[in-house]
Parts: C-alpha cells; sequence; structure tokens
C-alpha cells in the first residue's frame, strides 16, 4: 500500500517547512543496528526549502559512527562526506555540510537535516553506521521539486558543447537536468523532437506522440543518443529548475528588447530569465497570452489554461517565438523581482 507522511519539523538548527516522505514497501534485507527502511524511500523539497533525511537506530553498539554522504555516479565523482558523528559530537564537510545537522529529536535519531535546499542538492543520501566489521547503511532519494525546460542557443538549433549547454542553464536560474527529472517531466507530458544534454553527459529526447518528423517509430518514450563527446558534439539543453524567492509580473506594451528592460527597471525589477518564467508557470500556474522579452533576448508567453485565442495548441506549456530582432520586434515585458 502507497501513501504519503507529511513532516513538519522543527529544529534548533533550522527552522523546518514542509517535505513529504513516500514510502513504498519493507526492504527484506534485516538490519542489527538502523531501522529497516522502506523501499525506495523519497523526500521531496523545493529550492530554498528544509527537509529531514530520516535514519533512525533500533539499537546501539558500545563504539560507533554515523557517516552521512551523498552518492555520485561514478562518472560524476566519488561519494561526497556531509557529516561524520558519534555519540556526542558531529564535523561537517564539504559544500553540504554548512547547511546540515543532525535533528536528534532523541537518543535514537541519527536523521539528517539539510537547509536552503539547491538545485544540486537532489540525489542519493547514505546514512552509514560504522562499527568495526559490522557496518550497515540505508539509503535515502531527495528530490527537488521543480520543472524541465528545452533550451536552445539564440545562434539556433543543435549550437552547445556540453560545457556550453551546462553555462546556458545556469544562466537561466537553472541546471543540466538529470535522467530522472526528464523521466518525469515525459511523464507528466514533455513531448520535444530536438535532442539536449543531459548532467550525466548523455543526450536525449522525450516524445509522448511518436511523428515521423520526431524520429519516427511507433513507441512512446525517451530516445537515447547515449554518451556523447562533451567537447565536439552539439545539441540543445535540457535545463531543470525550481521554485524561486522572487516573483515574476508582466507589462504591457510595444516595446524594443532595450526599452522592455529600461520597463521593468522603472518597476525596481529586472526582465526574467527563463528559469524564472517556467517556474512560474509549473508552481503558480503563471497564465498570460501576451508575449514578452525575457533577459536572453528571447519572447516567450506561459500558458496554464489553453484556449484557441492564446496559440491554439491543447497542451499547458511555454511558447516561444524564438529570438526576435531586438530592435525591430515589439513586444510586451516578464519582469522578475
Amino acid at each position: 500500500m502507497n501513501f504519503a507522511l507529511v513532516l513538519l519539523l522543527t529544529s534548533s538548527c533550522f527552522t523546518w517547512s514542509t517535505a513529504v516522505y513516500l514510502p513504498s514497501t519493507a526492504d527484506p534485507k534485516k538490519l542489527k543496528y538502523l531501522l529497516e527502511p522502506p523501499v525506495y524511500p523519497e523526500v521531496v523539497g523545493p529550492r530554498g526549502g528544509n527537509v529531514t533525511l530520516p535514519c533512525l537506530l533500533i539499537s546501539k553498539p558500545n563504539n560507533y559512527k554515523v557517516k552521512w554522504t551523498k552518492l555520485e555516479p561514478e562518472h560524476v565523482g566519488p561519494e561526497n562526506i556531509i557529516m561524520m558523528s558519534n555519540a556526542n559530537d558531529f564535523k561537517s564537510y564539504g559544500r553540504l555540510g554548512p547547511r546540515a545537522c543532525l535533528r536528534k529529536a532523541h537518543a535514537m535519531d541519527a536523521s539528517l537535516q539539510l537547509s536552503f535546499l539547491e538545485l544540486e542538492d537532489g540525489g542519493t543520501y547514505r546514512c552509514e553506521l560504522i562499527n568495526g566489521i559490522e557496518d550497515e547503511n540505508v539509503e535515502i532519494t531527495l528530490r527537488i521539486e521543480g520543472v524541465v525546460f528545452p533550451y536552445q542557443s539564440k545562434n539556433g538549433r543543435y549550437r552547445f558543447t556540453f560545457h556550453e549547454a551546462k553555462a546556458a542553464c545556469a544562466e537561466q536560474d537553472g541546471t543540466l537536468a538529470s535522467y530522472k527529472q526528464i523521466y518525469r517531466a515525459w511523464t507528466d507530458g514533455l513531448d520535444w523532437c530536438n535532442a539536449g544534454w543531459l548532467r550525466d553527459g548523455t543526450v536525449v529526447y522525450p516524445i509522448i506522440h511518436p511523428r515521423a518528423a520526431c524520429g519516427g517509430g511507433s513507441l512512446p518514450g525517451i530516445r537515447s543518443y547515449g554518451p556523447k563527446d562533451k567537447n565536439q558534439d552539439q545539441f540543445d539543453a535540457f535545463c531543470f529548475t525550481s521554485k524561486t524567492s522572487g516573483t515574476v509580473s508582466y507589462i504591457s506594451g510595444s516595446f524594443s528588447f532595450r526599452q522592455a528592460d529600461h520597463a521593468c527597471s522603472r518597476q525596481g525589477s529586472q526582465l526574467a530569465l527563463v528559469g524564472h518564467l517556467y517556474a512560474a508557470w509549473h508552481f503558480l500556474q503563471f497564465d498570460r497570452c501576451d508575449g514578452g522579452w525575457l533577459r536572453d533576448g528571447s519572447v516567450r508567453f506561459p500558458i496554464s489554461f489553453p484556449r484557441e485565442r492564446c496559440g491554439g495548441a491543447a497542451e499547458a506549456g511555454v511558447r516561444s517565438f524564438g529570438f526576435p530582432n531586438k530592435s525591430m520586434h515589439l513586444y510586451g515585458a516578464y519582469c522578475y523581482r
């Protein structure tokens, strides 16, 4: 039986927001000291939020340490140690260490609390009890809530090397998507003909409605080109972003790109990034029929409630007019504050 348990936690380290813990069936492997976890436990939180990764002891050996690490794919790098602790003290390490602490809700609690989540924090975490030859561990998945968006160079289709794609996503308030993130986006309806880089250096494109123009075939799925040369091969990018701390608004008008930039500045804001617009569309159902300039020089508009007079497409999404001439074409402005 699947169910969801909502955790609302308060700690002396941080103030904790709501996270969702999604357990499944029990793991057949028996543990002596650590509480048996569900199979594929998943904790979910947005960027900027706080979560607890559960790890509970059912008994204590005489001498032991608990080590928390973030596991990385082999081709990305080794595991990242976050924290080492014993019954009396703990020490933090690496990029995640300053934002981590132990919950210690009771004497048997070794759960890890992470604050101010970042896009790169998603992944698999291991809680390991170190006790000589009886070491044992449990693994928890942290999923950052967010949205995947395809991104293309202003110079046209398939112009990014892997490193350029990574930089382009960062410039639009995102990061290269993982395979799990694009898989989830595909199950939510992402259908895109152009192939793009993922974080692991592979190149894919998600197809809901197979058609001749998108590689043919009769079955939907995530089509993969496999790993490609990061320095030589060129494709588009699949970026991932999450909630932002700011707000997106629209200014009506007929502006050149420079005029749109000034219009946002007069309101104490700046032209929105593509990631800002996608986050507003995904999390806040931002809906606007009017095309507007964004900071990268593209013109887009978000549709949460599809209708005939707003592009005609049956699916919700962020529509794009590409990268029009910044001086000759006139649109409104999407601003971010």
